[in-house]
């Protein structure tokens, strides 16, 4: 999933992956500022005045619509109110999936292309004017909302991001995508073959040759329940009026400044209870992920093993996008969690990478981690310049400056050599067939086409435009400074253009970028989420945004999409990244070492590749964090 560009104290893993998608950072941060108010009454649940609130930092958003969510900040907003069929076991590794609306795991035909889930009874959409049948009360969920929410995704009137995932999947979807094309109203009540509602809690889909991906692709927004007459009766203005089945709801939306969301009162009143989970591994009980609330705190914090969820009642983002103020708002006990910066690495972070003792002092605890992510310089190969043009996407890699790069991230990232990342099956540790080598590069370049960085037809310096997703960050800036000189070393001239995201998303769509920095976040633990990004029927508006095309590299991709893991499935994936790399659609630049920080008082925090919807296992000690509050002197 796309990710954008943030400030490294600016991530926290509570809010990763999401698609993200360039982001020199590695913790998102869904920064915590929140109250615990245990004898708060029943009716202030959703008040202003609530202390149980979580205040936080959020990334600018193109809204709440699961088949416009092809970034991780949109796509974690969206899962804080809408659900799918399956989730992520939030403590369990290696990642496997669990039921979420439905009742169990589902029943799976002997050839593998028949999947029949049992919908969970009394699960029910929030209130919302949108229900007119029900008096604005929301309705039952039923097997036909998944019908119409993947029939959206591939509705080409749409514009989904997320038809990658359903693409020659599903016995007749792609088919229905066809008819949608044309400009009369898409006909959501015509029958798709693979996708079924067998009756009100029974949905079935067939396909049309193994997915074995399936599973993974059905707990992402893109496969959440859609309620139809939200769609119908908010028609264009839909993706700023969410109605889900999930724990919270939208309360206001400020576009690029503020988020408030509520408790789902629909929970309680339908007494719907999702509990927290109750096993877990020996390192999680020493972290005392499964331990009852402190004494303190009574019972009313129900935030253990067991206790139903969630444990916030309301939650209030802000969009922030100067890291040293983020920075202060931790150390002033206003954020729970935070990342690092890197100018604050080395006040921060000792020389063999532990915390220093004035902050472990204060209680603050560190995190590290790898995650599954990869970051780029993206050529768009529909560009007469860049896209036809390998020597000089050769030379432009071998300008690269790996040594200086790695350092300007204060060592916590690995130069990418290929986009597959480590932790996921198929990722290799090799060296770069474009190694760092000036000489090598301005050969290359010659070669190209533009000796000395020239272009003969003109006697000027050859001008490429790169396009960037966060225009206010410095330290952004300083990482586009940063490439503009390792370019600028063989004579070729950086232009940036800076967008906000979602221009800088549309521009990447609608193939307008020359060159684009962006980053790929998995969204399941397979190499085929990565490779899927080189496949030609995915270009843009897909995730392909390069544009890539490669009938060898189609016809592997197209082999391996229904292929079992096996040894041999992962030998593929190695040949295809192969192919890749030396096609040099990309300029691998990067995998990322998750640090981050947390305060002692938040509670049940374990990080995740995978995050969406897990604010509801999070819970804060409100009277611990006033306690370090007056013990440090910030107020």
């Amino acid at each position: 999933m796309n990710n954008s560009e943030i400030p490294l104290c600016a991530r926290n893993d509570n809010q990763l992956k999401i698609p993200c998608k360039f982001c020199c950072v590695f913790i998102f941060l869904s920064a915590f500022f929140a109250s615990f108010n245990i004898n708060a009454p029943a009716a202030d649940i959703n008040s202003a005045e609530n202390p149980n609130t979580l205040y936080g930092v959020a990334e600018r958003i193109r809204g709440f619509d699961p088949v416009m969510a092809g970034d991780v900040a949109s796509a974690l907003a969206i899962s804080r109110i809408y659900e799918g069929l399956l989730q992520y076991s939030y403590l369990a590794r290696p990642y496997r999936v669990e039921p979420c609306l439905c009742e169990a795991m589902p029943d799976i035909s002997e050839n593998g292309l028949v999947y029949t889930f049992k919908i969970k009874k009394g699960v029910f959409f929030q209130d919302d004017p949108c229900f007119t049948a029900y008096g604005g009360k929301g309705r039952e969920l039923t097997a036909d909302d998944f019908v119409f929410a993947i029939k959206r995704v591939a509705d080409i009137k749409t514009g989904s991001t997320g038809f990658w995932a359903f693409n020659n999947r599903i016995a007749g979807l792609d088919e229905f995508r066809a008819e949608s094309a044309g400009e009369q109203a898409t006909d959501y009540t015509k029958a798709v073959e693979g996708i079924t509602a067998v009756d009100r809690s029974t949905l079935r889909i067939r396909l049309k040759q193994p997915y074995p991906q399936l599973l993974w692709i059905l707990t992402m927004h893109y496969a959440f329940a859609v309620p139809r007459e939200a769609v119908e009766y908010y028609g264009r203005d839909f993706v700023n009026h969410p109605v889900g089945t999930g724990p919270y709801t939208l309360k206001s939306w400020v576009r690029n400044y503020r988020i408030e969301y509520n408790r789902n009162p629909k929970w309680k009143e339908t007494d719907r209870v999702e509990p927290y989970p109750v096993d877990c591994g020996e390192n999680d009980k020493k972290d005392g992920m499964l331990a009852d609330p402190p004494a303190t705190l009574g019972v009313a914090l129900l935030a253990g093993a067991g206790k139903p969820l969630p444990f916030i009642d309301r939650i209030v983002q802000y969009v922030v996008g100067d890291s040293t103020t983020l920075w202060f708002m931790f150390l002033k006990g206003q954020t729970e969690s935070s990342g690092i910066s890197r100018d604050n690495w080395d006040a921060v972070i000792t020389s063999d990478k532990a915390l220093k003792n004035d902050l472990a002092g204060m209680g603050i605890k560190m995190f590290s981690t790898p995650v599954m992510e990869t970051y780029y310089i993206g050529f768009n190969m529909d560009d007469p310049v860049v896209g036809g043009n390998l020597l000089l996407r050769q030379a432009m890699a071998c300008a690269f400056d790996t040594e200086h790069y790695v350092h300007f991230y204060n060592n916590r990232v690995i130069r990418a050599s290929g986009p597959i990342p480590p932790g996921i099956a198929g990722f290799e540790k090799q060296d770069s067939p474009y190694p760092f080598d000036l000489n090598h590069a301005r050969e290359l370049l010659a070669r190209a086409g533009y000796p000395g960085g020239k272009d003969p037809k003109t006697g000027r310096r050859l001008k490429l435009n790169l396009d960037i997703g966060n225009p206010n960050d410095p330290e952004v800036r300083a990482s586009v400074e940063l490439f503009s000189s390792f370019m600028d070393k063989i004579g070729i001239q950086i232009v940036p253009v800076y967008n906000n995201w979602p221009t800088f998303l549309s521009r990447l769509e609608r193939r307008q970028a020359q060159l684009f920095r962006l980053g790929w976040v998995a969204d399941y633990p397979d190499a085929e989420n990565f490779l899927q990004l080189f496949y030609g029927p995915n270009s843009s508006p897909g995730p392909n945004h390069c544009n890539y095309a490669n009938k060898s590299f189609d016809a592997l991709y197209e082999k391996v999409r229904v292929m079992a893991d096996t040894p041999e499935r992962t030998a593929l994936y190695m040949q295809m990244a192969g192919i890749v790399v030396e096609d040099c659609p990309w300029i691998f630049e990067q995998h990322p070492l998750s640090y981050g920080l947390h305060h002692q008082w938040l509670k049940n925090y374990k990080p995740h590749d995978f995050p969406y919807g897990m604010n509801k296992y999070h819970a804060v000690d409100y009277i611990q964090r006033e306690q370090w509050k007056k013990e440090h002197g910030m107020k």
